[in-house]
């Protein structure tokens, strides 16, 4: 999967609150990692998984290898959005 930076982090932004712990929780990972998944920094605490980052128009492209992440937020946000 390929997008752009800003379509990443519209994506994270549209979460519900407690959805990364919720994330990271399900996939047994460090919340910072899934924080990093979505363009955070914090390697020390967290990973690095399945995505690379590149310069690009719109923030950069990023090439995702494994969807299993940004599926869970998705589904995530298509979910809350029909609560409401």
């Amino acid at each position: 999967m390929t997008l752009t930076f800003n379509e990443l982090r519209k994506i994270k932004d549209r979460l519900p609150h407690g959805a990364i712990k919720r994330i990271a929780g399900n996939l047994n990972m460090n919340e910072e990692t899934v924080r990093n998944y979505f363009g955070g920094t914090n390697y020390s605490e967290g990973e690095s998984v399945g995505i690379h980052f590149g310069q690009g128009p719109d923030g950069g492209i990023v090439a995702i290898d494994d969807t299993t992440i940004i599926d869970m937020a998705i589904k995530m946000t298509d979910e809350t959005q029909s609560q409401n």
